[in-house]
């Protein structure tokens, strides 16, 4: 189901991508300072993570300017359906319903996010149909 093309991001290659998704384009600096609000994460860090992300695929990077600029190669849906399908095989034996079950379980949804769900689930019937 996931694409092996991509490999799938490590938990700080993940929260690099959610800042990049949420800024943009970004420099190592600027990952950095986002990410330094809710951890403690060295800049060097970050710089060697940026890399081994460059080199895996994951982003891409702009030279052409002094500091290098840094974006998320795939989309965050893609990234995310890419993660969920892989967790859902491994974990769930390919059952999107028990890892829906489960997720709904483990954590209790907002009344805007049950709506969501279930403006979801009547779109899908109805392409079932």
């Amino acid at each position: 189901m996931g694409d092996i093309t991509t490999p799938r991001p490590t938990d700080a290659e993940l929260a690099i991508l959610r800042v990049l998704w949420e800024r943009g384009s970004s420099t190592v600096r600027e990952v950095h300072d986002a990410l330094s609000r809710s951890q403690d994460t060295g800049y060097t860090t970050v710089l060697k993570l940026l890399q081994i992300m460059t080199e895996k695929g994951l982003v891409v990077r702009d030279e052409s300017q002094r500091a290098h600029v840094y974006s998320s190669k795939l989309g965050e849906q893609r990234t995310q359906r890419q993660l969920i399908g892989d967790l859902m095989d491994r974990a769930f034996g390919g059952s999107p319903t028990k890892l829906v079950l489960q997720a709904l379980s483990t954590t209790k949804a907002s009344a805007e996010e049950l709506r969501a769900i279930r403006r979801m689930l009547d779109e899908l019937e109805g392409d079932a149909r």
